[in-house]
């Protein structure tokens, strides 16, 4: 790792959530096919900002795991970012598979002109 200023960290994580509350901004806005594609980047989990933020969480919580053994952090700490992660990556693996989905919709033929048909919707919930 090279060697960076101090707290660069910091700066980083904040800079990264100043990006991501612009980037909702722009999905918000976003035509169909391009909030496909924002979608399927963020859902691709193996290179996706999805498996990136599990994968910073499971780090998270391995530093929280040694901190908490060593007396520092109360295990209530650990065992929720723990949790998280796992969650998290549960989210992920449900989630991916779409992203290839999403990633075709937004294909520059995928969308025809003309009136969107409606599909029906079904909802599922699992736990």
């Amino acid at each position: 790792m090279p060697d960076l200023p101090p707290y660069y960290s910091v700066r980083l994580a904040d800079d990264i959530a100043l990006q991501l509350g612009l980037l909702t901004q722009l999905l918000a806005h976003s035509s169909p096919q391009e909030a496909a594609l924002i979608l399927s980047k963020v859902l691709d989990y193996d290179e996706g900002l999805l498996g990136r933020v599990t994968e910073l969480v499971a780090t998270g919580s391995r530093f929280a795991q040694d901190h908490s053994q060593r007396g520092i952090l109360p295990p209530e700490v650990w065992l929720a970012v723990g949790r998280s992660a796992s969650e998290m990556g549960n989210i992920g693996a449900e989630l991916g598979g779409h992203a290839d989905t999403l990633k075709r919709l937004g294909a520059p033929s995928a969308i025809a002109p003309g009136k969107p048909v409606p599909s029906a919707m079904v909802v599922r919930r699992s736990r």
